[in-house]
């Protein structure tokens, strides 16, 4: 392994909307931050395609259009973009150490950690063939584009009550998929979606296969009691099984919910360790939107230097 002697100012795990956006911030700070992009540069946007939600797009924008926007306004003000993976870290010490996957150390003076989470998928075939054209993990970011039509969703928690009452405002008749005889989700969820009489519950149903070639037109699902199949027609597939947050390298290091999420002092990004700041998905388990996002990793940024300047390290 190769450690830098240098000590940086700022390190940004983490290239969505969070960690684009510290970066903004922590370079026209001074603080010349240096992003790893991880596995997935510009995050969960990379597989969106329309964005009409974010402010200053007025027309939309296709999300790795977006993404790459932000990337240039954060080079603009030098940061430094390394394509590669963050595989450990050290924060025992008051200067952080990271190890790349490729086995070299880096130093800073402040980590922002901007990992996000990755949604939770079925695992078809079907499903990655359609996705972006009718299969979506997100119904507030995709649900206006499906007004006025059948949609299907599938999940049995608060995540999938949340997003079939929200489609159930839009869309004509909603089918929620829930794999065995009951829900998850807590009472009150489920007493909302029990009250909108457009959501229809299928119960002990499975999703067999996804339907359509360059749209989707329904899906093939299957009894798991009966094994009777059938057909239910719609355009839009939304699966909505959850979402695990990209934290494994900070357990047992830095305080995390019983998912996984990173817990911040109120009001703030700061973990339970001086100097790292936590930003976006990885923190965010309620909202999990671009615009939040971006919001935290402004936030991250500021107290990033904000320590630093006490610190007269800058």
């Amino acid at each position: 392994m190769t450690t830098e002697t240098k000590i940086n100012d700022c390190v940004i795990i983490g290239s969505g909307p969070a960690g684009y956006t510290a970066a903004i911030y922590a370079a026209r700070a001074g603080m010349k931050p240096i992003i790893f992009t991880g596995i997935e540069p510009g995050g969960q946007l990379m597989i969106t395609t329309d964005v009409e939600n974010y402010p200053g797009y007025p027309k939309g924008i296709m999300g790795p259009q977006m993404m790459d926007d932000f990337k240039i306004q954060a080079e603009r003000f030098g940061t430094e973009i390394i394509y590669e993976v963050i595989s450990e870290v050290d924060f025992t010490s008051e200067i952080k150490k990271l190890k790349t996957e490729s086995g070299k150390e880096i130093l800073s003076h402040s980590v922002i950690i901007a990992t996000g989470a990755s949604a939770k998928w079925l695992g078809l075939e079907t499903e990655t063939k359609l996705m972006n054209k009718g299969v979506s993990a997100c119904a507030v970011c995709d649900g206006f584009f499906f007004k006025g039509q059948e949609v299907i969703v599938v999940g049995a928690g608060d995540t999938a009550a949340e997003e079939a009452t929200y489609l159930a405002k839009l869309c004509p008749k909603v089918h929620l998929l829930v794999r065995r005889d009951e829900m998850r989700a807590s009472k009150i969820m489920q007493d909302r979606v029990n009250k909108t009489e457009n959501i229809e519950i299928h119960w002990d149903t499975s999703t067999i296969e996804i339907l359509g070639e360059s749209e989707v037109t329904g899906a093939k699902v299957v009894n798991n009691k009966t094994g009777e199949t059938s057909i239910i027609n719609a355009t839009g597939f939304f699966v909505a099984i959850g979402h695990k947050p990209n934290t494994s390298i900070f357990k047992g290091i830095l305080d995390m919910d019983d998912l996984g999420y990173l817990i911040t002092k109120p009001d703030s990004t700061k973990t339970n360790i001086e100097g790292v700041f936590a930003s976006g998905d990885a923190q965010d388990r309620i909202y999990r939107q671009a615009v939040t996002a971006a919001g935290t990793g402004c936030m991250a940024a500021l107290e990033a230097e904000r320590l630093l300047s006490e610190k007269g390290i800058i």
